[in-house]
């Protein structure tokens, strides 16, 4: 009995109305017609159909001329004899007198082997005067060896006339790695069908009337991870909706649009088993066989994950090895959504079992994450008791304080170590009352009464907790400022721990260097912070040894030892980068260090570049220390680049993110802005400063205070000059003539050079360039051998005045000229207004950005590459401290580098 043909399978599917033009797919299929097969494989939702039809549309403007054959195949498919009569039927849309001979096989009493049937149909079709594309949709919905032995078979004998296309959702069984290696395979996959952000923008804005602007097509596409279907429900679901960013914000796979889709389109259609590791396997980031063997107490983890790839069920490879997976987002969020509602007594077991198997792996992180998910407290505790070490050999104290804020607080006092590391996290982050509390805690452990059993995973922790509690309280004490206490809780450390290389003992020896550096004996405190940075490194502590190594940049060019500063960081700099890509984040205050001294040395350019680098990597961690030093050095370079403005922002910021720590408050941030204003002529607010500092120019003199009294004479100098107060600038001269003998009793070189330098001006001021060119002379000697540049140059027209007066009386005329050429080299670097923050092309880029256009968008439009468009973005955000797009305009509107409209 003959097949009745359903001609609705023959047709091909009519292009949409509304679809996105994808030239660069159309071009591939094109090429794609020399190799023997097109595949176009990818999970549900992709756009393969629509795809392959609007090429097939175009088919006309191929040479040689084609005519396309179309067959879509469903499950009924999957018999030999009525896919083959399905196959003559396709055929002879475009050649109506071809398979006539097969069908009669087909009909006759003894069917004859198929492979001889096709051997005929493949002879008729050589002789057809054209060309001809067979496009098989839907492939994956025939499930049968022997069809996939008959187009394996075609395939293999394939006239040069006839060219096939298969559109599939998982990849068929035919010998792709085979026509691969040989170059016969054509393949389009997710990574390719999924779309551009300019596709996207495409799709939402005009195909479905939308009106988003980039970010929020940019939010979108990040979140469907460029899934068409996926921006499809997501555009319906936007459309008459009140608060589209809300929504995107808020759009996830439980999204009911979503949800629905996925399970009807992909889940229903799975065997029990692989749902089952679907939805037990969704709560993992990442997936690998062994990992999730464990989670489910399977044994086929490894074959799973490989058959669900080959399917196209929403699994993306992370490696070439094909070692370890994730589910694509939004079909992860509607796997968890499902577990939730069907498995909801089995999470925390699997959340449980997922810990065991990271802590037994060695990432602890996950599986501290994961026992938190369990809510497994005791569990989560040792763990999160055992990464205590981790609070003092890198600066993830955030990630640690994140998960002790996880579990109850009951939990951490009843416990002594964990109690302490916690208390050390609290002082990471500023937070000292509360760490005292933790401190009390765990001293009630030190002697616990009748049936208290001391609960503690790390006995050798326990055994030394006496002298990590004397050191947090050394730590707490000099961050309040205690200098007696400090001494006190760290010489107890030495008393309790015997002299060797105990991490303990070294913290100590540490603090009472931060004792030293507050006393001003500044020799002191570097000889202990650079042996104990040399001990770190010969020990491969290298992130301890950053933390100890910048704080140089604070002491010895003080002491007048700019160039030896600048070769220890750079010396720990090439330890950290021969260690290799990717840098860690710790490493942002070496770069942030190194950009402070070259700055001193008058090198404005190195300066931003070590800045930029130290924003890049201190951005990717949470240094809660390194963020308000980082903009302090900023501002220090916007004063120097004549920007004073920009400073005084980026100084109120590191007042809003400044936090207690042991370094010595010797520059304070109120005395920076108050030298700022004095230089700007407000000497009211000035003056208000002092007032409210208490200070007078006939304070008792300290090293802690002598950046205060510096500038508090810089503030009466100032004075005189607006108010012509006599008085205010004689203090000011007395002042700075004590400040300058205390540096020289100090050996505070480099504040001495800060003094004298000033002194000329003082005295400048009064129109006495005799009296000022001595103490400037003193100062150019001191300066010259280390290179200091910008204590001169920041002083701005007045020191280029005297400088070039001393070059014409023949004083250091050496290092006048080379000091009155970086005053130019500043000048230039100095923009002249607003406009010339930025050059020509980062304009062009930052109106394109106000104009909403994306990265890519910008590239085509200015034909530059995407890597140098996002190079200018970043100078933009870096030039108007900007942290967005929209910053970044709002910022050049404020300052008429934009129109306002």
């Amino acid at each position: 009995m003959s097949t009745p043909i359903l001609a609705t399978k023959l047709y091909v599917p009519p292009p949409r109305t509304s679809v996105v033009l994808r030239p660069r797919l159309i071009e591939r299929l094109d090429v794609g017609l020399r190799s023997r097969l097109i595949l176009v494989s990818a999970p549900a939702g992709f756009g393969k159909t629509t795809i392959v039809s609007e090429w097939a549309a175009g088919g006309s403007r191929l040479e040689p001329k084609v005519r396309t054959a179309w067959l879509s195949l469903d499950e009924g498919d999957g018999d030999p004899a009525r896919f083959l009569t399905y196959l003559v039927a396709a055929l002879q849309t475009v050649a109506a007198d071809v398979g006539q001979g097969v069908l009669g096989m087909l009909q006759s009493p003894q069917t004859p082997p198929t492979e001889t049937m096709l051997a005929t149909l493949l002879n008729e079709i050589a002789a057809l005067p054209h060309g001809v594309v067979l496009v098989l949709d839907d492939y994956h919905r025939v499930d049968s060896e022997p069809v996939d032995g008959a187009v394996a078979f075609l395939l293999e004998h394939l006239p040069p006339q006839l060219h096939l296309v298969i559109a599939t959702r998982e990849d068929p069984r035919l010998p792709l790695a085979r026509w691969r290696a040989r170059g016969q395979l054509t393949e389009l996959r997710a990574a390719d069908l999924r779309f551009s952000a300019s596709e996207g923008a495409e799709f939402l804005n005009q195909a479905m009337g939308l009106d988003l602007s980039a970010e929020d097509i940019s939010a979108l596409e990040t979140r469907t991870e460029g899934w068409i279907a996926g921006l499809q429900l997501a555009a319906l679901s936007i459309q008459g909706h009140s608060d589209a960013v809300g929504f995107i914000e808020a759009f996830t796979g439980s999204n009911r649009f979503v949800l629905d889709y996925l399970v009807e389109e992909v889940l229903q259609r799975q065997p029990q088993a692989a749902r089952s590791f679907l939805l037990q396997t969704s709560l993992l980031d990442t997936l690998c066989g062994a990992l999730c063997d464990a989670v489910t107490g399977q044994k086929h983890g490894k074959e799973m994950l490989e058959r669900l790839e080959r399917d196209n069920l929403f699994v993306v490879p992370l490696d070439d090895e094909r070692r370890w997976y994730r589910y694509h987002h939004l079909f992860a969020d509607v796997l968890q959504a499902l577990a939730r509602a069907e498995q909801p007594d089995q999470l925390a077991a699997l959340h449980k079992r997922a810990s065991d198997w990271y802590e037994e792996n060695g990432s602890r992180p996950d599986a501290v994450r994961h026992a938190l998910y369990a809510e497994d407290f005791e569990w989560a505790a040792d763990l999160i008791e055992r990464a205590g070490p981790m609070l003092v050999t890198s600066s993830q104290t955030a990630i640690w304080l994140n998960w002790a804020r996880s579990l109850p607080d009951e939990l951490i006092r009843a416990r002594p170590v964990l109690s302490v590391w916690h208390a050390y996290a609290l002082l990471g982050s500023g937070e000292l009352e509360a760490a005292e509390a933790r401190l009390t805690d765990a001293e009630r452990w030190l002697e616990p009464g009748p049936g208290q059993p001391t609960v503690s995973v790390d006995q050798e922790q326990l055994r030394s907790l006496l002298a990590t509690i004397a050191v947090a309280r050394a730590y707490r004490a000099h961050s309040l400022g205690d200098v007696p206490g400090t001494v006190k809780h760290a010489q107890r450390v030495l008393e309790l721990l015997p002299e060797g290389d105990h991490p303990r003992r070294e913290q100590a020896i540490a603090l009472m260097g931060m004792t030293c550096w507050a006393s001003g004996d500044l020799q002191a405190a570097d000889r202990v912070f650079v042996d104990y940075s040399q001990r770190q490194i010969a020990a491969g502590n290298i992130l301890v040894a950053i933390s100890a190594m910048t704080v140089l940049p604070d002491i010895e060019p003080t002491l007048g030892r700019l160039r030896e500063a600048i070769d220890a960081l750079t010396g720990l700099l090439h330890v950290v980068v021969d260690q290799g890509e990717p840098l860690p984040p710790e490493a942002a205050d070496l770069y942030r260090g190194l950009g402070e001294l070259v700055l001193e040395q008058g090198d404005l350019t190195a300066a931003a570049a070590h800045l930029l680098k130290s924003k890049e990597l201190g951005e990717q961690d949470e240094l809660p220390v390194w963020r308000w030093r980082w903009h302090v050095a900023k501002a220090r370079l916007h004063e120097v680049q004549g920007d004073p403005e920009g400073a005084l922002r980026l100084l109120d910021e590191a007042q809003r993110l400044f936090i207690r720590t042991p370094l010595p408050d010797a520059r304070p941030l109120a005395a920076l802005k108050a030298r700022i204003w004095a230089t700007q002529g407000r000497v009211t607010e000035a003056l208000e400063w002092a007032r409210e500092r208490g200070l007078s120019v006939d304070d008792d003199l300290s090293y802690l205070h002598e950046f205060e009294h510096v500038t508090l004479a810089r503030v009466l100098v100032a004075q005189y000059e607006s108010e012509h107060v006599d008085g205010a600038v004689h203090d000011a001269i007395g002042l700075l003539e004590r400040l300058l003998h205390a540096a020289e009793e100090g050996g505070r070189t480099g504040s001495a050079i800060e003094i004298l330098a000033f002194q000329a001006l003082a005295h400048q001021a009064q129109g006495d360039t005799s009296s000022a060119l001595a103490p400037l002379e003193r100062a150019l000697s001191l300066a010259e051998p280390e290179g200091y540049v910008r204590v001169f140059v920041s002083e701005g027209p007045p020191m280029a005045r005297l400088l070039t007066e001393a070059a014409s009386r023949g004083i250091a005329p050496d290092s006048a000229r080379r000091l009155l050429a970086a005053f130019r080299e500043a000048g230039d670097a100095h923009p002249s207004g607003p406009k010339e923050l930025l050059s020509e092309r980062e304009v062009e880029v930052l109106q394109h950005i106000a104009a909403g256009l994306t990265n890519r968008q910008i590239a085509a439009r200015l034909y530059l590459s995407l890597y140098t468009v996002k190079a200018h973005a970043r100078s933009i955000y870096d030039k108007l401290d900007a942290h967005s797009r929209t910053q970044a305009v709002a910022r050049a509107r404020e300052l008429g580098i934009l129109p306002l409209h």
